[in-house]
């Protein structure tokens, strides 16, 4: 079975055979792969009526456990976006109701973003779906090679982010 990784790294093999080319086989897939999986995550939660970003916050806000309920720096960091780029998020989520700002009871000078009872039923409707979508998106490879896939690239994020 050939990709299209492997047409590049036999154009480069031909043009360049001086120099040893096997980390794009890798690097490369992982690229096109993520490239791939993030068309198909966008597209489907677009279908669920909510950006990528958008579904972060909501999934984040989620996950944090009762009462569902962060500050935006918080929440900004979890997304490794921008300030400004999160207030956006925040203001198109508070305008349809999923989350509301509320008052930080230990420093007056804060807010925090908590899931509204509208929210907290839209993200577990649409965690559900996300997830039988990553699934889906997986369902071509073998339960073994997967399991290995996973502990490779858990080993090699490990190290990266330490």
């Amino acid at each position: 079975m050939k990709d299209h990784v492997d047409t590049i790294l036999e154009q480069w093999q031909r043009e360049r055979p001086d120099i040893d080319c096997s980390p794009v086989g890798p690097i490369g897939r992982l690229s096109r792969l993520s490239q791939h999986i993030g068309q198909s995550i966008s597209a489907h939660h677009k279908s669920l009526g909510l950006s990528s970003g958008e579904f972060d916050v909501l999934a984040t806000l989620r996950r944090s456990g009762a009462p569902y309920r962060l500050t935006p720096t918080a929440l900004f960091q979890s997304a490794m976006l921008s300030s400004g780029a999160m207030t956006n998020r925040l203001n198109r989520l508070e305008s349809a109701g999923h989350i509301r700002r509320v008052a930080d009871t230990e420093d007056r000078r804060s807010l925090l973003v908590e899931l509204t009872e509208k929210g907290l039923g839209l993200i577990d409707e649409v965690f559900a779906a996300h997830v039988e979508n990553e699934r889906q998106l997986l369902a071509e490879v073998p339960q073994q090679q997967l399991q290995q896939l996973d502990e490779i690239l858990r080993g090699w994020l490990s190290r990266l982010e330490s």
